[in-house]
């Protein structure tokens, strides 16, 4: 018979002699990076302040974490968001207090809305400055982590350097179960700084929740499918943060479904598969076509503004819903709710849904597709395909591609072949540049894309610096129409006047030699040329365009 105390895990004497003599000279701040690189972090981004000092000072002596400092604490965000995205792992992010801490929101809000795993860790007032007493400290806010609570999926405050290693590890946890997420630890100055009292930190487990549907639910699901005289699939963002796509392809192939991919799903579905109804979600076309199936397979996506095509999608069949986030079940429609992770439900419909053959289903897909080609080549939008077609002949097939918030963006949401990222899950500007060098980081041996107009530009230009102090191999492609072009088409069109989108802007390509960084002003004849240069050099480059896009017409 095996007793509980029979399970006690004992230490070795080694351990035991490391615990009664730990070095000298540990602070608060180290067992904050023990703990991280105990979990597996190997990078961490991140600015220093007064109050996080103590963190960096114990990154210095921690030789298994690199720290990529970036020139804004958004900026830094943004970075962390795009590795925890390339790479699936926890990007642990490193700020101040007040000031430093607020300047993440924007960047984490993207990563709350792209299920990205951030781990950031702010610093606090000291412990006496804590209750909203208004003791004037520097920085002091009544309540940091209620800025953050609407943001980040969970937080963590740290009052004592004995709660560091479990605030970290449950933040670890948080940030790696389904749906994953940003995480907030906050720790006072002081409880940093203290000498450390606790011995060093090994190895430690911080496994994340798996999430498997309720086989009653996928077995339903499965019969419907079986079942199904035009069924349709929508693949949303958690195919791709699943690493679900096989799966998808396979049950679409096994039930005879058309699949269109959602623009945070991009990639979910290969582009140019017969049943590939591809990422057109704002054209009525493909719309209509969703809405007359009889059963209609959601997976990884709430079915949000741009993913029903402003709200304007109407099912008339019946829906399933697969996701991840409970609260996105069922929010925007009536559906049979399977709250799972992507992966394991697709699994679970593989193994019981019975075989659909419809040898006419390609032909459907043809027909929309050739309505929505039809469509967009009716208003003159020649420039605009030209230059996404020399972008995409420019890139690598590897190579990661990340998008601001600018019309090139928008075309590419819809007409791109294949998986990008972009920061349309929040719809901040900025992000392109940051995000870009973030996977730079996470595979230096592979170049990577940003995309910006010259309004986004302008919210990173700082991190040329970043770029060239740590080498990175991004090209920033920046399409430069003189404002906020996609502003000022709204303006125009619902206003016939504009306010406020026209931009004195600097000359990009002597800006960015400036920093050390080659760049060239090229032309849409040239860009396919210009660009795969750039790409193929080591180190930053950048690409400007001189060009007014314009969006394709809404249906």
């Amino acid at each position: 018979m095996t007793h509980d105390h029979d399970l006690v895990l004992r230490p070795t004497p080694r351990q035991t002699e490391a615990a009664l003599s730990p070095p000298p000279g540990r602070t608060g701040g180290d067992l904050v990076v023990e703990a991280l690189a105990g979990l597996g972090a190997s990078t961490v981004f991140g600015l220093p302040g007064q109050h996080a000092l103590g963190l960096f000072d114990a990154l210095r002596r921690c030789a298994p974490l690199r720290c990529v400092g970036l020139r804004t604490e958004q900026n830094a965000a943004f970075a962390a968001d795009a590795y925890g995205r390339v790479t699936g792992e926890v990007a642990p992010l490193f700020v101040s207090t007040g000031p430093g801490a607020l300047l993440t929101l924007p960047a984490l809000q993207e990563a709350a809305a792209a299920s990205a795993p951030v781990l950031v860790v702010a610093s606090q007032v000291p412990v006496a400055g804590l209750g909203g007493g208004r003791r004037g400290h520097l920085h002091e806010l009544t309540d940091q982590p209620a800025a953050f609570r609407d943001v980040v999926k969970s937080v963590h405050p740290v009052r004592t350097q004995s709660q560091i290693p479990s605030a970290i590890a449950a933040a670890w946890e948080s940030a790696l179960s389904v749906p994953h997420g940003p995480v907030y630890v906050e720790i006072p100055q002081d409880v940093l700084l203290a000498p450390a009292t606790l011995p060093v930190l090994s190895a430690a487990d911080a496994f994340p929740h798996e999430l498997a549907p309720a086989p009653e639910l996928t077995a339903v699901a499965a019969d419907l499918l079986a079942r199904a005289e035009r069924p349709a699939i929508i693949a949303g963002g958690g195919v791709v943060r699943a690493d679900a796509a096989g799966k998808l392809r396979a049950l679409a192939e096994k039930v005879s479904a058309p699949v269109v991919c959602t623009y945070g799903g991009k990639g979910a579905f290969p582009w140019e598969h017969p049943l590939s109804l591809r990422s057109w979600m704002e054209d009525r076309h493909v719309t209509d076509f969703l809405a007359d199936a009889d059963v209609l397979l959601v997976v990884g996506s709430g079915l949000g503004e741009l993913s029903s095509n402003y709200h304007t999608f109407a099912p008339r069949g019946r829906v399933i819903q697969i996701e991840a986030d409970a609260g996105k079940l069922e929010s925007n429609h009536p559906a049979l709710g399977i709250h799972a992770d992507a992966r394991l439900a697709l699994q679970a419909l593989l193994e019981t849904v019975g075989e659909r053959p419809d040898e006419k289903a390609p032909g459907r897909v043809a027909q929309v597709l050739a309505a929505v080609r039809e469509r967009v080549d009716g208003q003159e939008r020649a420039l605009e395909q030209q230059v996404l077609a020399a972008v995409r002949a420019a890139l690598p097939p590897r190579a990661p591609s990340f998008w601001d918030m600018t019309i090139l963006s928008y075309w590419a949401w819809a007409a791109w072949p294949g998986a990008l990222h972009s920061a349309q899950g929040a719809g901040g500007l900025g992000y392109a540049y940051p995000a870009a060098l973030g996977a730079a980081t996470a595979d230096p041996t592979t170049p990577v894309l940003a995309v910006s107009g010259d309004g986004g530009a302008l919210y990173s230009i700082a991190e040329l610096a970043t770029a060239r102090q740590e080498s990175l191999n991004v090209t920033w492609l920046i399409v430069d129409d003189g404002g906020y072009g996609i502003l000022r088409e709204y303006m125009t069109e619902t206003f016939g006047a504009t306010e406020g989108t026209e931009l004195t802007r600097p000359d990009f390509v002597a800006l960015a030699e400036s920093f050390g960084v080659p760049a060239v002003r090229t032309s849409p004849e040239s860009l396919r040329e210009d660009l795969a240069v750039a790409l193929a050099a080591p180190g930053p480059r950048v690409v400007v365009l001189p060009a007014v896009l314009r969006m394709f017409a809404p249906s």
